[in-house]
């Protein structure tokens, strides 16, 4: 797994209002997701947005990989 997601996923609360986003750009980690689970391919959001890198959208799924391993249900 890519663990240098931290390299390519960055939280500022200015950008898209806090959510996780490629650095330099304002295309979130959910973005990706929703447009990788709608079908589209990796070569398909590439051509749509040339300002990402394959790189980067291996990020957004190692970050979501990520967030599921510590995600924890805590009983009320």
């Amino acid at each position: 797994m890519n663990n240098n997601w931290q390299k390519s996923i960055s939280i500022d609360s200015n950008i898209r209002f806090g959510k996780p986003t490629i650095t330099g750009t304002r295309i979130c980690v959910s973005d990706i997701l929703s447009w990788l689970s709608q079908g589209m391919s990796m070569e398909e959001i590439l051509l749509d947005f040339p300002e990402l890198k394959k790189e980067d959208i291996l990020a957004a799924l190692a970050f979501a990989a990520n967030r599921e391993n510590i995600t924890k249900i805590i009983a009320a």
